[in-house]
C-alpha cells in the first residue's frame, strides 16, 4: 500500500475521530459503511479493522473527557465489565454472517435507533426524576451528583442494574458490527435512563476500548484485521478525537443527539438498499 492510500486512511480517520468522539459514538457507523460500500471489504475484515480504529480513537477521546470530568468512571467501569463477555461473544457469532445479511441487520439497527432518537421528544433536565420510581424500572436505583470542569452540575438519577444488562448487549453488538456499540449505548443513556446528553457521550466513549479492544483482540487471532491501513486511520483518529472532545464543550446536548440521528439514518438506508 502507497504512502498516498495511507495518507488518505488517516485523514478518514482524523474526520472520523473528531465526529465520533462529539457525539459518543467512536466512529464505526462510519467506518464500516465506507469500507463495505466504498472499498467493497468483506464485512469480517471490516469489522475487525474498524474495531481497531474505534479503540484507539476512544481512548484518545476519553483523555480529553477526563479533563472536563464529564465520565461517571465508578458507573463507566461497572458498565464496561459487562461489554466484555458480550464482546467477546459477538467476535466469533458475525463470521457466521453473510454479507448480504450483515448489511440489513446494521441498517435496520441504525435506522431503528435514528427514528427513536427523532420521534421521542426532548425531555426537559429539570424535570428528570431523581427518586426511585416503583416496579422494575427501579431495580438497581443509583443517584449521581457531577459537577465538570466549567462547574456546570449534573444530577440524575438511573437503574443500574438495568445498565449492565444493557451493556453485556452492547458489547455483543460492537463486536457483530465493528461499531463500537457507543450509536446504542448514547441513545438508550439520553432517552432511558434519563442521562445528561455530555455526560452520555464522555461515558460511552470510556466504555468503549473495553469493549473494542476485547473484540480487536480477538479479531487480530482470526486474522480479520488489516494493520496498514488501520493503524493509519487509528492514528488520524486519536488526533480528530482531540478536536471532538474540545468542541463538545460549544454544541448543545440536544444538536448531539440530533446529529447522531441524522448520521445513523442516511448510512442505515445505504446499508438495506443495498
Amino acid at each position: 500500500m502507497d504512502w498516498l492510500a495511507l495518507l488518505a486512511f488517516a485523514l478518514f480517520g482524523l474526520v472520523v475521530g473528531g465526529y465520533g468522539t462529539l457525539i459518543g459514538a467512536g466512529g464505526g457507523f462510519i467506518i464500516v459503511p465506507v469500507l463495505l460500500l466504498v472499498l467493497h471489504w468483506p464485512h469480517t475484515d471490516a469489522v475487525g479493522t474498524s474495531l481497531l480504529v474505534v479503540t484507539a480513537n476512544a481512548l484518545s477521546g476519553t483523555a480529553s473527557y477526563w479533563r472536563q470530568r464529564r465520565i461517571d468512571v465508578r458507573t463507566g467501569l461497572q458498565f464496561a465489565m459487562a461489554t466484555v463477555p458480550g464482546a467477546f461473544i459477538g467476535s466469533y457469532i458475525v463470521n457466521l454472517l453473510t454479507g448480504r445479511v450483515f448489511n440489513l441487520i446494521f441498517g435496520i439497527l441504525l435506522v431503528a435507533v435514528s427514528l427513536y432518537l427523532m420521534w421521542r421528544p426532548e425531555k426537559r433536565r429539570e424535570h428528570v426524576r431523581i427518586e426511585r420510581p416503583a416496579g422494575p424500572a427501579g431495580w438497581g436505583w443509583t443517584v449521581r451528583h457531577m459537577v465538570d470542569s466549567r462547574g456546570e452540575v449534573h444530577d440524575f438519577g438511573f437503574s443500574k442494574s438495568w445498565g449492565i444488562i444493557l451493556s453485556f448487549f452492547v458489547g455483543f453488538m460492537s463486536s457483530i458490527l465493528g461499531i463500537g456499540g457507543g450509536i446504542i449505548h448514547v441513545p438508550a443513556l439520553v432517552t432511558l435512563f434519563d442521562f445528561p446528553a455530555h455526560i452520555a457521550t464522555a461515558t460511552s466513549h470510556f466504555i468503549l476500548p473495553f469493549s473494542t479492544g476485547t473484540g480487536t483482540i480477538s479479531q487480530l487471532f482470526q486474522g480479520h484485521v488489516r494493520l496498514a491501513p488501520g493503524l493509519a486511520m487509528a492514528l488520524g483518529a486519536i488526533v480528530g478525537a482531540q478536536f471532538g472532545g474540545a468542541l463538545s464543550h460549544r454544541v448543545k446536548g440536544r444538536w448531539i443527539v440530533r446529529g447522531l440521528a441524522a448520521a445513523l439514518t442516511l448510512v442505515g438506508i445505504r446499508l438495506i438498499i443495498g
